[in-house]
């Protein structure tokens, strides 16, 4: 359809890749900011960043629209193979909801402590070592 805007890539960051946290420099030249949301699941503290899995409760993150196609692939290497990139619906502040690239865990659970919360930032805040 001419001038139809392609859909926005999103991408909901929950840990390490959020603002203040050393993995974001992978997002800062290739992606925007958009505003706090929510995705349904547990995290898991594993040491120094943290793991999204299924499960009751809510975890707190950021979205980002993705500018540069290059981004998501570079994100995948610095990822790793425990986690799995997929589109997850998360829930915006406003309550809409939206589909975005999450990272979810798939590495070993018994590895990892839960965080209550589900909020990365409260539980390890930027600077301070796990």
């Amino acid at each position: 359809m001419p001038g139809a805007r392609p859909a926005a890539v999103l991408l909901f960051a929950y840990g390490t890749l959020m603002r203040g946290y050393g993995l974001h420099r992978g997002l800062a030249c290739g992606a925007t900011y958009l505003e706090d949301a929510r995705i349904a699941g547990r995290l898991l503290s594993l040491g120094h960043y943290p793991g999204l899995i299924r499960g009751r409760g809510s975890v707190r993150g950021e979205l980002y629209r993705i500018d540069d196609p290059e981004v998501l692939p570079v994100l995948d290497r610095e990822e790793g193979y425990n986690f799995d990139r997929r589109r997850s619906a998360v829930t915006l502040a406003n309550g809409r909801r939206a589909r975005a690239w999450v990272y979810w865990y798939r590495g070993p659970q018994h590895r990892g402590a839960l965080i209550p919360d589900g909020d990365f930032r409260r539980a390890h805040p930027p600077g301070n070592r796990a």
